[in-house]
C-alpha cells in the first residue's frame, strides 16, 4: 500500500502494485531415470514465492514452476484419484498450483474510493500429498507360478540374465530383456512369481502385479510338475483368477498358454490336457531347457504385438463425468470453545486479509456479511465473546451492528509565506 509522493503533485494516488505469481509444481516423464528413488529421499517438494508489489506501480515478478523428472511409466494418484499416467518421454502434469499475487491498493482505486488504504496478502499456494507408482514399460509379461521356467525363457530370449534356481521365489524383482527376433525386437517383463492369494498381499503379493497391467499381452507359464499341492489346469485357473481379482484389465488382457518342460514325461500330457480345456486359447509347448518351441513362441508374439495397439498398456485417467457435485459454500462448526467456518471462499479471503489495515478488516467482514456467515453463525448459537475460527484467523464473535471505519483526512499541502 503505497501512494505516490512527488514535488508539486499534491495528490498523487495510489501506486501500489500487484505481487507475483507463486511456481505451479509439474511432474515431466523423463526417459533419462528409471526409479523414484530421489523422490523417496527427498519427499518434500516446494516452488518459490512471487517477489512483493512495490511503489511506482512496479508489478512483482512470478517465481518460476518448479520441474520434477519422474521415470516413465509413473502413476500419480491424488486425494485417492487417478490424476495422470505419465507413460511417454516429455508428458507432464500439474500436481500443485501456486497461489496468485495479493492486489495492491492501485487494483482497489474506483470513482468512489480514489484512495483506497488497502491491500491484499498472497493467496497461499496448493498443498497436496500424492502417490506415486512405477510401472514397468514392456511389451510381453511373463506370468505363473514360481519355478514355471519365467525366467529361463527371458533369458533364453533376450541378453537378461536373471538369477536362476530351483527354489520357489528365486525371482525378486522384476527384469526386463530386449527380444530380437527375424530384424524385429519388443520388450519382456519377467514378474516374480504368483500364487493364490497374490492379490490380497500373499507371498510377494500385489507388488509386481502393477508391472504386469502395464504389458500389451501375457504369457502364462504353466509347469507340467504342478506347484506344491496344486495340479497344472487348477494352477491355470488360480493365476487366472489372481489376475482378475486384482485388476478388471487384466481380466481382457490379451494371453497366450505355454506349457513348459516339454522335455519331461509329463509335459506332452499335460499339454494336451491344457488344449483340450482351454480351447479357444492359443497353447504353446516349448522346453527352454532345449529350446523347443521357443521360435514358433517368438513369431506368434511378433504377430500379435502388431496387432494390438501401442497404447494398450497404459493406465488413462477416468473420463470426467457429466454431472457435479455442488458442495456448500462455507460450514459451521464448533469444537470444544471454537466455532469453525470452513470453506475455499472464507479460507481464502482470510489468509488474503491483512489484519494491520482498517479498511482491509471491514473489506474481509462485509464480504463474511455478503455470503451469510453472520445469520450461519447466530443461528447455530453463537454468543457474544465466543472465538470463531476461519483458516489460520481467530477473532472474537460480536452481535454489535457493523460499522466502517472513518475516513483517514487527506494531508493537504502547507502554504509558506516568507
Amino acid at each position: 500500500m503505497t501512494f505516490r509522493r512527488e514535488k508539486f503533485i499534491e495528490f498523487g494516488g495510489p501506486d501500489g502494485a500487484d505481487g507475483g505469481m507463486g511456481g505451479d509444481i509439474w511432474f515431466v516423464a523423463d526417459r533419462n531415470l528409471g526409479t523414484l528413488l530421489d523422490l523417496a529421499r527427498h519427499p518434500h517438494l516446494f516452488a518459490k514465492d512471487g517477489s512483493k508489489g512495490m511503489g511506482g506501480n512496479k508489478t512483482g515478478e512470478s517465481a518460476e514452476d518448479l520441474v520434477v523428472p519422474v521415470p516413465i511409466g509413473t502413476v500419480v494418484y491424488k486425494n485417492d484419484r487417478l490424476l495422470a499416467d505419465l507413460s511417454k518421454e516429455g508428458d507432464r502434469v500439474l500436481v500443485a498450483k501456486g497461489g496468485r499475487g495479493g492486489r495492491g491498493n492501485l487494483s482497489f482505486k474506483s470513482q468512489r474510493v480514489t484512495a483506497p488504504r488497502l491491500a491484499e496478502k498472497g493467496q497461499p499456494g496448493e498443498v497436496a500429498e500424492l502417490e506415486l507408482e512405477l510401472k514397468l514399460i514392456a511389451d510381453v509379461g511373463l506370468a505363473g507360478f514360481p519355478n514355471a521356467g519365467k525366467s529361463t525363457l527371458l533369458s533364453r530370449m533376450s541378453h537378461a540374465r536373471p538369477k536362476i534356481a530351483d527354489y520357489p521365489f528365486t525371482t525378486l524383482v522384476p527384469h526386463l530383456g530386449v527380444v530380437e527376433h527375424k530384424k524385429s525386437s519388443f520388450i519382456m517383463a519377467d514378474i516374480p512369481g504368483l500364487i493364490e492369494g497374490a492379490h490380497t498381499g500373499k507371498g510377494l503379493g500385489d507388488d509386481f502385479l502393477r508391472h504386469v497391467e502395464r504389458t500389451r499381452l501375457l504369457v502364462h507359464m504353466i509347469d507340467p510338475l504342478g506347484f506344491m499341492n496344486t495340479k497344472p489346469l487348477d494352477g491355470v485357473r488360480v493365476i487366472e483368477g489372481e489376475l482378475k481379482n486384482f485388476s478388471s484389465r487384466l481380466a481382457n488382457k490379451p494371453r497366450v498358454l505355454v506349457v513348459n518342460k516339454q522335455d519331461l514325461p509329463e509335459g506332452a500330457l499335460v499339454l494336451e490336457a491344457v488344449k483340450k480345456r482351454y480351447r479357444a486359447r492359443k497353447v504353446f509347448g516349448i522346453s527352454c531347457a532345449t529350446g523347443q518351441g521357443i521360435p514358433e513362441l517368438a513369431d506368434f508374439l511378433l504377430t500379435e504385438l502388431q496387432r494390438i495397439p501401442k497404447d494398450a498398456g497404459f493406465v488413462m485417467p477416468p473420463a470426467e463425468k457429466l454431472h457435479h457435485e455442488v458442495q456448500p459454500g462455507y460450514t459451521v462448526e464448533r469444537t470444544q470453545r471454537v466455532w469453525h467456518v470452513r470453506g475455499t471462499y472464507v479460507e481464502r479471503v482470510a489468509a488474503m486479509t491483512d489484519m494491520r489495515l482498517p479498511e482491509a478488516v471491514a473489506r474481509f467482514q462485509i464480504a463474511l456479511k455478503k455470503i451469510g456467515v453472520d445469520k450461519s453463525l447466530k443461528k447455530a448459537g453463537a454468543r457474544e465473546g465466543d472465538d470463531v475460527r476461519v483458516g489460520s484467523l481467530e477473532f472474537v464473535w460480536s452481535e454489535e451492528p457493523f460499522r466502517k471505519p472513518p475516513r483517514l483526512p487527506r494531508h493537504r499541502k502547507m502554504r509558506i509565506q516568507s
